[in-house]
């Protein structure tokens, strides 16, 4: 994959993702639902009652979303995620699936959003730095 970045850790075989999602997001929906979205995808349930947006436990894939920019009700949501490369595929597979799902019921209530654009990105600097510090974190 084009945005696919070796990591310099302990582990040998990890690689950095750099995924964007364009999302319009419903009226009413929290912004932070795509990411909690993405991270109840990769690391499981989330824990914890309202306003939590946490979860329990360490990563099977450490990874970080953001909302990069917003204009009214569409965001531009970046994830970062390390993986070993055998897993690259289905991680980034499963991201695309969460976003595309357009929904979470999470601890501020019902968010939906409609995925209008997904794919791989280009790190920035400052996502190449992120990327390091979740591989040290990595299993």
């Amino acid at each position: 994959m084009a945005n696919d970045v070796p990591v310099p850790s302990a582990h040998e075989d990890l690689v950095a993702l750099t995924l964007e999602a364009i999302v319009d997001l419903a009226p009413g929906g929290d912004e932070r639902a795509p990411g909690a979205a993405v991270t109840q995808a990769l690391c499981g349930e989330l824990a914890g009652a309202a306003p939590a947006w946490e979860h329990s436990g360490p990563c099977r894939w450490p990874h970080n979303t953001a909302v990069a920019a917003r204009a009214g009700t569409t965001l531009t949501v970046r994830v970062v995620a390390v993986c070993p490369s055998a897993d690259q595929a289905y991680v980034q597979r499963l991201v695309d699936q969460t976003l595309a799902a357009g929904s979470l019921v999470g601890p501020t209530g019902h968010s939906e959003w409609m995925l209008l654009h997904a794919g791989p990105a280009l790190p920035r600097p400052d996502e190449r730095a992120l990327a390091e510090r979740l591989a040290a974190t990595a299993p």
